[in-house]
This record gives structure tokens, sequence and C-alpha cells, in this order.
């Protein structure tokens, strides 16, 4: 069973995290949302590295789950539901507050092991679900079988985290993005004929 009272911190962690961003987040801050103490949240968590570090473990099981609903009956729909999951902007903007504290947190990449490591994470499921979705469909005949899984899914990951940061560095906005990887699937994609369904 969970330990309720952390996994509370941890879901206020989220909200802080969103409102202050990852510099300006304090444990003052995290216990307001909380509506706790910072002694009981130092209580489960020494300090706010350490706090940091459970909370991107948190956010990996969510991620996790995010994209195992990214299913379909086939490796073409599989591969849409990804992109929806991936690509698509959550209606209440949430999600832009998020990605903006989260930049903040891959700058601290280069000098904090414990933070590269959970990002790494998040940047190899997502490229191995990817990597998976083609090789099935290679085997389907709906990817051309010249295809080769781990550059093709390489390219989507680095288009899709690098749109999403190229959108909060320079304001660039991202909404064509599943229309690109769309784009992109169906021109180099998908094999020829009734089963790819290429043009």
């Amino acid at each position: 069973m969970e330990d309720e009272p952390a996994t509370e911190i941890l879901h206020a962690t989220y909200r802080a995290l969103c409102e202050h961003g990852y510099a300006n987040l304090t444990v003052q801050d995290i216990a307001a949302e909380a509506d706790r103490s910072t002694a009981s949240i130092h209580y489960h968590y020494d300090d706010k590295d350490q706090l940091f570090v459970a909370f991107l473990d948190y956010l990996y099981d969510r991620y996790t789950e995010r994209l195992a609903d990214a299913g379909g009956d086939s490796p073409r729909e599989r591969l849409d539901a990804l992109f929806e999951v991936s690509c698509r902007a959550d209606p209440d903007g949430q999600q832009q507050a998020f990605r903006t504290a989260m930049l903040e947190v891959m700058a601290q990449a280069p000098y904090d092991d414990a933070i590269r490591e959970g990002l790494t994470e998040f940047d190899t499921l997502l490229f191995e679900r990817f990597q998976e979705i083609l090789e099935a469909g290679i085997e389907t005949g709906t990817f051309d079988e010249r295809v080769d899984p781990a550059a093709a899914a390489e390219f989507l990951t680095a288009t899709i985290t690098g749109s999403h940061t190229r959108e909060i560095a320079t304001g660039t906005p991202s909404d064509r993005l599943y229309a690109t990887v769309t784009q992109y699937t169906e021109r180099h994609l998908l094999a020829e004929g009734p089963t790819g369904g290429a043009d």
C-alpha cells in the first residue's frame, strides 16, 4: 500500500513545481501546497534534492501508465495513440507550466547524476515504446521493411522532446507537432500497398 502522506507530498510537489518552477521551489512552497508543516515534509524527505529524486520516480510511474494507455489493435493505431499522448497539449494548460519547470530541471542534469538518470529514464521509455511499435509494424507489413526501427524511434523521440523544449525556450508553438510526426509516418514509415497504405 502506498504511503498516503508521502504520496500527497509528491502531488503537492507537482502543483508547487508548476507554480514556482524548479529554481525558486522551496520546501516551504511544497508544505503550503500539501497543507502540512515543513517538519512533516522533512520527516519523509531529508531535503529538496532527495524529495525531487522521489518526485521523478513518481512522475516516471505516471508517465509509464500514460504511455501504456496509448493502445490500439494494430501497430499503426498504437503509433497514432502514442503521438496523441506525446504531442497533444492538455486543455487546461497545466502541462505547459510543468514543461517550463522541467526545462529548469533539465538544466541541472549535467551537474546532478540523480536528475540526469531520472530524465534519461523518461527518454529511454519513449524511445523503446516507439521502437517496439515500429518493429511490430515491420513484422506485420504495416511499416516498410527498409525502416530502421532504432533510427526512426530516435528521430521521433528527439523531434517530440526537442519541439516541447523549443516551445518553452523560444515561445515557438508546437501545435503542429502531431501533424508533423503523422506526416513523417505516412511518407517515410508506411509500407506500400493495402496493408501499409503509404501514398
